[in-house]
C-alpha cells in the first residue's frame, strides 16, 4: 500500500462523518451547548479553572496551576508545529456547514488545538484533583465534540489532539507532582 492509498483509506471515514454532520440539524439546546463549549475551549473555561485553583486552600495549588500552564503551553507549541507540517485543510474549507458559521482560528485542521489544549489542562488538573476528574473530562470532551459538530475539525483531528493532550497533561503532572 502506498502512502497516498493509506491516507485515502484513513480519510474516507472522516469525510463521511463530515458530510453527515454538515447536513444534520441538531436540537437548539445541543447547538447552544456546542457553541458555549467551543468558546469555553478558547481559553475562558481553563482561565476560570486556574482562578478556582488559586482560590483553593490546597497545598498543591501552585504545582497544579504550573502543571496546567506547562501542559497548555507545550500543547500549543506541539499543535502549531504539527499543523504547519501536515497542512490538512479544515472541513469548513471542503464543504459548507448547514447551520454553524464560525470562522476557524487558522487554516489547518490536524490536530485539533482546542481538543489538545482542553485535554492537556483537564488531565493535569484532574490528576491533582481527582474529585474534579469527571467534571474536567466532561468539559474537555464537550470542547472536543464541539469542534466536530461545528464543522471545524474531522474526527481524526479531535482524536489525535485529545490523545496528545492527555499525554502532555500527564507528563506535566509527573514533572510537578
Amino acid at each position: 500500500m502506498t502512502f497516498s492509498n493509506a491516507v485515502h483509506t484513513l480519510t474516507v471515514p472522516d469525510y463521511a462523518i463530515m458530510r453527515r454532520i454538515n447536513r444534520w440539524q441538531p436540537p437548539r439546546w445541543l447547538r447552544w451547548w456546542m457553541l458555549v463549549s467551543t468558546r469555553g475551549g478558547d481559553g475562558w473555561f481553563w482561565l476560570l479553572c486556574g482562578v478556582a485553583v488559586l482560590a483553593s486552600h490546597d497545598a498543591a495549588k501552585y504545582a497544579a496551576l504550573c502543571a496546567a500552564v506547562i501542559a497548555a503551553a507545550a500543547g500549543i507549541l506541539i499543535f502549531q508545529t504539527i499543523k504547519k507540517a501536515v497542512g490538512r485543510r479544515r472541513p469548513s474549507c471542503l464543504q459548507p456547514h448547514c447551520w454553524a458559521k464560525l470562522l476557524p482560528p487558522d487554516q489547518f485542521s490536524f490536530p485539533s488545538g482546542h481538543s489538545l489544549t482542553a485535554f492537556a489542562v483537564a488531565t493535569s488538573l484532574a490528576l491533582f484533583y481527582p474529585k474534579m476528574e469527571i467534571l474536567l473530562l466532561f468539559c474537555a470532551s464537550s470542547v472536543a465534540l464541539s469542534r466536530i459538530v461545528l464543522g471545524l475539525h474531522f474526527l481524526s483531528d479531535v482524536l489525535a489532539g485529545s490523545a496528545i493532550g492527555v499525554t502532555v497533561g500527564y507528563l506535566a503532572f509527573r514533572l510537578l507532582a
